[in-house]
């Protein structure tokens, strides 16, 4: 069988060790901080009716693109009862040789129909959204993790940023004028999705939509990494203690309205 553009993307595509440069650090830091509060309920009673149905079991979180478990494997020796799906298959062989306490599946984000409904505290969509380019896909994504979550359960909804493609690859690389030319970029700067392509990058007001159209709450909307990405050569000049100090203050500064949009990425968390 042929492979698809995506498989052979994630094939050379070291997802772990992205996560472990100091711009993916500042990512997974803020992410996986944003997490763990839901998980202990302080997301102004999110997860009421969630957590508190079963309170001697441990929380049950879907990692739904969950590549090679960067947040699956943390999330489960912290004592969560956590699910992977995984469409890539390399990337789910990498997961399964790890051997971890992690229930491992092959699937798609649009159809999770071999997951029952209403059964996850925490559905994590953390990079099915960025390679999902019709609107039509997003919102089944966004439909199927709202069926498989829980009744006050919490959805991460993770985003890639129009505004950081266009000024670091476009503009950055000195492309613009020929994306401009070939339509991949339109008159509004903004980029234009198209069959073929790995990324969808998106723009504040279109996870907005998405939001009202799926019928969904927001609860939170924050940036995981902020200027991370555009300091990646300042960060790794950082001393340690520098380094830890800059992962508070993305921390503290991710929920600004002024600053949402500007970073690489955008995390929309969600409930019915």
């Amino acid at each position: 069988m042929q492979k698809t553009e995506l498989e052979k993307y994630y094939e050379k595509f070291d997802e772990d060790h992205r996560l472990k440069t100091r711009h993916g650090q500042v990512e997974f830091f803020v992410t996986m901080k944003n997490i763990l509060a839901a998980a202990n309920g302080d997301f102004s009673q999110a997860q009421e009716g969630a957590a508190s149905a079963r309170p001697n079991a441990p929380l049950k979180i879907l990692d739904v693109g969950a590549a090679t478990g960067a947040y699956s494997v943390p999330l489960s020796r912290q004592g969560f009862d956590v699910t992977a799906v995984e469409l890539v298959p390399s990337n789910l062989q990498k997961l399964r040789a790890k051997h971890e306490k992690v229930k491992c599946w092959k699937g798609d984000a649009r159809d999770l129909h071999f997951l029952d409904g209403a059964a996850f505290d925490i559905v994590l969509l953390l990079g099915p959204l960025y390679h999902l380019h019709a609107e039509e896909d997003k919102l089944k994504a966004l439909t199927e993790a709202a069926r498989v979550a829980k009744k006050g359960g919490l959805i991460f909804c993770a985003y890639t940023m129009n505004e950081y493609a266009v000024t670091q690859y476009c503009f950055g690389q000195n492309k613009i004028k020929e994306n401009l030319a070939s339509g991949q970029i339109d008159k509004s700067f903004k980029t234009v999705s198209r069959d073929g392509d790995l990324y969808s990058y998106v723009r504040l007001e279109d996870i907005n939509a998405l939001k009202e159209k799926s019928g969904l709450e927001r609860v939170k909307i924050f940036s995981p990494d902020g200027p991370a990405d555009y300091m990646r050569r300042e960060l790794n000049a950082m001393d340690q203690e520098t380094f830890e100090l800059f992962k508070n203050y993305a921390l503290e500064i991710s929920e600004r309205p002024e600053l949402l949009g500007a970073g690489s990425h955008l995390v929309d968390v969600l409930r019915e």
